[in-house]
């Protein structure tokens, strides 16, 4: 069977593989797919119930977000924050109860979950859109690049690595990248790889009517961070946050229990009444934490310069949130990163045809 042949191959339908393929198709660059090893597009945001199990929000300096948020014509809203907070130190001692600061930075969510502006950068470009195919290996040839996966080969003029670069480095590539760039994508921590994420959704805000905003923060409990993640409509209740990670080899039953009991503690009896428990630990999530995982609590270092070199003669370029100087990690680096790299590339091919 002939090799289908594309002049760009993204690999990964996250956000950062989404945007470059909206990039591309805004130039009128359409002979180009995306390969997605999972069953799903959205990489590390997925949203699942209504509660947003990845990644969740946003600043006003992430200034490339928003503009791609209003460009798509897509609205987002305020974390709430409103009511009294609940800060758990000491398990010796009472919970301390405090106000939210309200000159604090505004943090934003987008509405209609965080997979709104998955599912809406997927609507032009879906027919392009490839699941369940897992990249294994990637050669040069002769400035052609040949794409082995878990269904068969591709080949292409460009190839955008659209993963965590912990992940990539686990493709066999031919001939060998260089040792400092193999040593910085594995050096380079996954975003969200460590996390387990929680949610809970419920028929009222029953936190509100205590007088609660539904905050919690204790480092020593089985909830670390805990939020307000109602609808921005506010006709959908929920509560999400992240779990302790000491609780991750606990089984799932007993995890759920000890959140619960600790939960009922600060917020009262009604969380038993959730209509829907959800929770994902992204360390089991395969398509994103690699096999060494490493729990981080200061914020990682992204954007290595070798991670944002052109490779195989410029014919090779890794993407994704992890490879962004700017805002590395979060979802605006993601956008930074993807649209940098399909400017790099189309101007290389314009200085070529001239």
């Amino acid at each position: 069977m002939e090799t289908p042949h594309y002049k760009y191959l993204i690999i990964g339908a996250g956000l950062s593989g989404l945007t470059s393929a909206n990039e591309l198709h805004k130039k009128g660059e359409n002979d180009f797919v995306i390969l997605e090893s999972r069953d799903r597009i959205g990489g590390r945001i997925f949203t699942k119930d209504g509660i947003d199990l990845g990644a969740t929000w946003f600043q006003d300096h992430h200034t490339y977000l928003s503009k791609l948020l209003d460009d798509l014509d897509l609205k987002r809203f305020s974390q709430r924050s409103s009511g009294t907070s609940v800060l758990v130190y000491n398990s010796m001692a009472p919970a301390h109860y405090f106000e939210s600061d309200p000159n604090a930075p505004a943090a934003y969510r987008i509405a209609g979950g965080s997979s709104n502006l998955i599912d809406t950068l997927a609507k032009p470009i879906q027919k392009h859109i490839q699941l369940n195919i897992l990249v294994t290996g990637i050669q040069n040839d002769n400035d052609v690049i040949t794409i082995n996966t878990s269904t068969g080969n591709y080949s292409a003029t460009n190839v955008i690595l659209a993963l965590p670069p912990k992940l990539a480095a686990g493709i066999n590539f031919e001939p060998a990248l260089p040792d400092p760039i193999i040593m910085a994508m594995e050096e380079t921590h996954t975003w969200m790889s460590n996390a387990i994420k929680v949610g809970l959704s419920f028929r009222t805000p029953f936190w509100r009517d205590k007088g609660f905003s539904g905050t919690i923060i204790g480092q020593i409990g089985p909830t670390i961070e805990l939020y307000d993640h109602s609808n921005a409509a506010d006709n959908t209740y929920s509560l999400m946050g992240f779990v302790n990670e000491g609780l991750r080899d606990e089984s799932k039953e007993n995890r759920k229990e000890r959140i619960l009991l600790y939960l009922e503690k600060h917020l009262g009896k009604e969380i038993r009444d959730y209509l829907h428990y959800e929770e994902k630990d992204w360390s089991q999530d395969l398509d994103t934490s690699a096999k060494s995982l490493k729990s981080v609590y200061i914020s990682p270092r992204y954007g290595n310069p070798l991670l944002q070199q052109a490779l195989y003669n410029e014919r090779l370029w890794l993407s994704g949130a992890e490879t962004s100087p700017i805002h590395g990690g979060y979802m605006d680096g993601a956008i930074y990163r993807a649209k940098e790299v399909v400017k790099q590339i189309l101007m290389k091919i314009t200085t070529y045809h001239k």
